[in-house]
C-alpha cells in the first residue's frame, strides 16, 4: 500500500467531566516532524503520543491538536453544587450588607465559579489513557486517508509511466532510419567540402559521429527506470525517497537524449519526457 504524506482525521470521546477532542493533519516533509498543540492539563500525554505516531508514520510534518472540553461546554448532563451555591448566596448577602451599592452576583458569574458543577479538575488517571486510546482511533482514520490519497498519487504516476512508454515505442523504430539519412547527408557534405579524400576515412569519421549521437542506450535505460518505478509502486510501503531518486535518473537520461539527438522527432520526445518526469516528481514529493 502506498501512503501519501498528506492526511487528516479528527475524533471526539466523552470522558469524566467533559470530552476529549483530537485532530491530526499533515503535509509533506523529508523526515517525520511532529508538532503538538496540547493544553497544559494534557501535556503529560505528549511523550506517549509522540511514541505512538513514530511507530506508525515514516515521514511528514504532522500537527496534532488535543483539547479537553469541560462538561459545561460539551453538552453533557450537569448538576449544580448545591452547597457551594448556598455559600455564594450567603457571601453575596454579607457583601451587600456592608457595601449596599455593590452589584449582586450574576448568573453568568455563578455558572463560571470554580467547582459549581462539582470537581471540574481534569482526572489525569482517567483522561490520559482515554487520550491515547482516542489518538489510536484517530491515527487509524488518518492512515486510511493517507492510503486513499497515496492510491490516487500512484495512479497518476502510473499514467505518466504509460505515456512515456508509448512515446518510446513511437520513436524507437524511427531512429535507425533517421540516423541513416542523417549519415548520408553528412557523408555527402564531407565529400563536397574535401573534394578528394579516402572513402574509408569518411566511413570511419561517420561511424565515430554515429556512435556519439546514438540514443539507443538512453532509451534502454529509460525503459529500465520505468520498470523500476512500476515495481516500486506495486511493492508499496515507504517508497517516496526511492522514487525521488528514480525521477533524478529519468531526468538525467532525458537530458542526455535531448543533447545527443540530431533528429527533430527525438528532440520533441525528450522535451515531452522532461514534462512528464516533472509531473511525476511533483506527485512523488507527497509520498511517504
Amino acid at each position: 500500500m502506498i501512503f501519501s504524506m498528506t492526511g487528516y482525521a479528527a475524533r471526539t470521546r466523552a470522558v469524566k467531566g467533559g470530552a476529549l477532542h483530537i485532530e491530526l493533519k499533515s503535509v509533506n516533509s523529508r523526515y517525520l516532524d511532529c508538532v503538538f498543540r496540547v493544553g497544559d492539563e494534557l501535556r503529560i500525554a505528549e511523550p506517549a503520543l509522540r511514541e505512538l505516531f513514530a511507530a506508525r508514520l515514516g515521514r511528514g510534518k504532522l500537527e496534532c491538536r488535543v483539547s479537553f472540553v469541560s462538561a459545561l461546554w460539551s453538552g453533557q448532563p450537569l448538576a449544580l453544587n448545591a452547597e457551594l451555591l448556598e455559600r455564594l448566596n450567603d457571601f453575596d448577602t454579607q457583601v451587600r450588607k456592608v457595601l449596599p451599592l455593590a452589584a449582586p452576583l450574576a448568573v453568568n458569574d455563578v455558572l463560571h465559579w470554580p467547582g459549581i458543577f462539582g470537581d471540574d479538575a481534569v482526572d489525569i488517571g482517567t483522561v490520559v489513557p482515554a487520550c491515547l486510546a482516542l489518538a489510536g482511533e484517530a491515527l487509524a482514520d488518518f492512515s486510511a486517508s493517507r492510503a486513499r490519497e497515496g492510491e490516487k498519487l500512484a495512479a497518476v504516476i502510473m499514467q505518466r509511466v504509460s505515456h512515456m512508454r508509448a512515446l518510446v515505442s513511437e520513436v524507437e523504430p524511427r531512429i535507425p532510419a533517421a540516423q541513416a539519412a542523417f549519415n548520408d547527408k553528412l557523408r555527402q557534405r564531407l565529400l563536397d567540402a574535401l573534394q578528394v579524400v579516402d572513402d574509408e576515412r569518411i566511413r570511419q569519421e561517420v561511424a565515430v559521429f554515429t556512435a556519439r549521437i546514438d540514443v539507443s542506450e538512453e532509451l534502454e535505460r529509460l525503459s529500465t527506470h520505468l520498470d523500476e518505478v512500476e515495481r516500486v509502486l506495486t511493492a508499496g510501503g515507504a517508497c517516496g525517497k526511492r522514487l525521488d531518486f528514480l525521477m533524478q535518473e529519468l531526468n538525467r537520461e532525458a537530458n542526455t537524449l535531448g543533447s545527443k539527438s540530431l533528429v527533430a522527432e527525438v528532440s520533441r520526445v525528450a522535451i515531452e519526457f522532461k514534462i512528464l518526469i516533472e509531473q511525476m516528481r511533483e506527485q512523488v514529493q507527497n509520498l511517504e
